[in-house]
């Protein structure tokens, strides 16, 4: 138990001592918890501005424009004569989409034609383009459903019949965990299990690359091997026991996300998650063996294990490989977890498979760890 804390110590001190190690572990998480969340914080796309171009100029079709304004996903902009001065202002950036109501749009509706409405937006932001193509989609079905159910009353049908059928099975859709409907509330909890794991990887990485990390090779510490290890992640616990409530637990408090979870599983949950992350970067310092390395294969690494984390696309439609690989990742089940038990309030019991899954990387990764320390220490005399 004394070499388990003396190693420790001396842990907690080389993280504070150096000073990439420090910008990473320490200051990075602060500078992510702050600026990472910003472009998020509106929650989702609002008013975003299109023109109409009213071929027609009835009050049914100022009706229709009105209404698509009215929604809070659309803003119209500008109301212009005709489509070409519409495109040049899509082209210029100041609108993003064109609504061009057609010409006898209210003859045709009270005659019980069809008089489509056409839509042009730039669907290369598909968030944006969702917003538009949905709210005006919403109103034209809501105008059409009125007309038509005005057509069946005029021909004598009942007004409530008319109405039901119209629309004969009316939806109440209710966004569980999500009121907003924001992408916030969906990416930020993810994201910030990615931001821990990929700190702490690139900080145990660079520890064990730099001065003073070789315990154990020296034939006096060869024996207490395992107990520097325990005593380094017991180091990486305890900064950790910081850092991983602010990012889980503060920090979706701060930003209105939705916290149905209790703060004890979550902290238990974090356990397996934090030693799996570290044996990883302690395999990694031992077989890439510098501090540049080390920096320079995470950061190219940061990009494939954001999209192997199957919030950014569906785990679903990863071919097998990739997904069995995506479970060689901590952060694969680390994220499943935290939500649910964040987010969503679901007990330890539901997340009994990513718990087994985080508990099994932990002790693969340092047991290698281990081995690859101890082989290298077995090496080493035989090169004095």
């Amino acid at each position: 138990m004394r070499a388990i804390l003396q190693a420790c110590r001396r842990e907690l001190h080389r993280i504070f001592a150096f000073r990439p190690v420090f910008s990473v572990l320490i200051l990075g998480a602060a500078v992510y918890a702050v600026l990472y969340p910003q472009p998020y914080l509106n929650e989702a796309v609002r008013d975003v501005p299109i023109a109409v171009v009213d071929l027609d100029g009835t009050q049914t079709s100022r009706d229709f424009a009105r209404r698509v304004d009215a929604t809070s996903d659309v803003a119209v902009a500008q109301v212009l004569p005709d489509h070409a001065s519409a495109e040049r202002e899509v082209f210029a950036r100041r609108i993003d989409g064109i609504l061009l109501i057609p010409k006898h749009f209210e003859r045709d509706l009270l005659h019980g034609r069809p008089s489509p409405v056409a839509l042009y937006a730039d669907a290369s932001y598909f968030l944006i383009y969702q917003r538009i193509a949905g709210a005006v989609t919403a109103v034209a079905r809501t105008i059409g459903a009125e007309v038509e159910a005005s057509r069946l009353v005029g021909l004598g049908v009942d007004p409530v019949v008319a109405v039901a059928a119209t629309d004969p099975m009316p939806l109440t859709a209710v966004p569980l965990f999500n009121p907003e409907g924001g992408y916030a509330t969906y990416v930020l909890p993810a994201a910030f299990v990615l931001i821990l794991q990929q700190t702490l990887l690139i900080a145990v990485g660079l520890l064990g690359t730099l001065p003073g990390a070789d315990h154990g090779t020296d034939p006096g510490e060869r024996r207490s091997l395992v107990a520097i290890t325990l005593g380094k992640l017991l180091a990486y616990l305890g900064v950790e026991a910081v850092i991983l409530p602010a990012y889980l637990i503060a920090l979706p408090y701060l930003y209105g996300l939705p916290r149905l979870g209790g703060l004890l599983p979550v902290l238990f949950f974090a356990i397996p998650f934090v030693l799996a992350v570290a044996g990883l970067g302690m395999v990694v310092a031992a077989v890439i063996r510098s501090a540049l390395g080390v920096q320079l294969a995470l950061a190219a690494l940061g990009l494939p294990l954001f999209m192997m984390a199957g919030f950014s696309w569906p785990a679903e439609a990863f071919p097998p490989l990739v997904r069995l690989l995506s479970f060689l990742v901590p952060s694969t089940a680390a994220i499943d977890g935290f939500v649910k038990l964040s987010q969503l309030g679901a007990p330890l019991a539901a997340v009994r498979p990513q718990l087994m899954v985080l508990w099994g990387l932990a002790i693969f990764y340092n047991l290698i760890a281990i081995a690859l320390v101890s082989w290298r220490a077995v090496r080493t005399p035989a090169h004095a």
